[in-house]
């Protein structure tokens, strides 16, 4: 079977991630194009891993590079845009979260979708990949822990990175849709059921100038699930000692633990000063084979002819939950959600 030939929009941080992983460590595939309105960032994937056909126009990309995919990357409110003018080429489609900034751009992502189910459409929440994370969901799918009813998370962004959080705040959708959306979706996934009510609060503790585009720095959220699930999120932006995910789902018969520490390796330091051990210092370095796992997934789901577990309505559905906690926040009361 040939191999399948990938674009790629959008070359920032992730954008060069989700490149070098489609060049290196893909099989089956091979990255052909690349897509950014930065002149550097094409002229970078050209000289560092040998793109062939470099763009500035999506547009032109989807139409000229003989592509059968592309992998959107680009900034959350060109997510819509570009997966529906590729499906139309009929071009399968990943795109990393969140699906859209806005409700509706979900249902018209949704739409689009349907409308090409020939295609393959998958949606980047990466840690239903991550080794760790999906062991957790085959033990509880095992019965392991009985029957699972409360998730706990904490996702915490390092504060030695707050600049770019701050040149983001315009467009990133606020705390809940560009951090804790992927808490909601691992909830959803471990509970097998979708939220009914959220509480959220929060606050800017240390950087005011979030609040300049109605965010936070730090916010949590109280949320209910369909047959009485718990979930119970602390999400924020100033970790003085790196990135820190942490996650817990408690069951009627025992309990699972993932990442309680958030350590860089297995080496423990011993000075004058005590113990100490190296933290993962942000989400490339922790979830790397993740994305490596994800990307893999989506060209096998082309090559074999099927769909991937993780959908355009997972999408729809956890931008739903991370809006509800936005209002929530805003209003100071809870928020009630049509769980289907």
């Amino acid at each position: 079977m040939k191999k399948v030939r990938l674009g790629i929009v959008g070359l920032g941080r992730l954008g060069m991630r989700h490149a070098e992983t489609a060049r290196y460590c893909v099989r089956g595939a091979e990255l052909v194009a690349a897509c950014s309105l930065n002149p550097a960032e094409l002229a970078g994937v050209k000289e560092q891993l040998g793109v062939e056909h470099c763009y500035s126009d999506f547009g032109q990309m989807i139409a000229g590079a003989g592509i059968d995919a592309v992998l959107v990357v680009s900034s959350s409110s060109e997510h819509v845009s570009h997966i529906t003018q590729a499906l139309d080429a009929g071009l399968h489609v990943f795109s990393e979260k969140p699906l859209g900034t806005t409700i509706e751009e979900c249902r018209t992502a949704e739409k689009s979708v349907e409308t090409h189910r020939n295609l393959v459409f998958m949606l980047g929440f990466m840690r239903r990949f991550d080794p760790s994370y999906a062991y957790a969901k085959r033990q509880i799918a095992a019965g392991a822990v009985g029957q699972p009813f409360m998730v706990r998370a904490y996702g915490l962004d390092p504060d030695a990175l707050i600049d770019g959080a701050l040149r983001f705040a315009a467009t990133s959708g606020g705390i809940f849709l560009d951090m804790m959306i992927h808490d909601i979706d691992l909830a959803r996934w471990f509970l097998g059921a979708e939220a009914t009510m959220v509480h959220a609060i929060g606050g800017t503790f240390k950087y005011p100038d979030f609040a300049l585009h109605g965010d936070v720095d730090n916010a949590t959220a109280l949320m209910q699930f369909e047959g009485g699930g718990m979930a119970l999120f602390f999400t924020g932006r100033t970790a003085a000692h790196g990135y820190h995910i942490e996650t817990e789902i408690v069951g009627t018969e025992g309990q699972i633990r993932i990442d309680g520490v958030p350590r860089k390796n297995r080496v423990t330091l011993y000075s004058e000063r005590g113990t100490s051990e190296a933290c993962v210092e942000a989400f490339p370095e922790r979830f790397g084979e993740a994305f490596t796992l994800e990307i893999q997934e989506f060209v096998d789901c082309i090559r074999e002819g099927r769909r991937p577990e993780v959908s355009v309505h997972d999408g729809t559905r956890a931008t739903a939950v991370a809006y509800a906690a936005t209002e929530s926040l805003r209003s100071g009361k809870p928020v009630y959600l049509s769980p289907r």
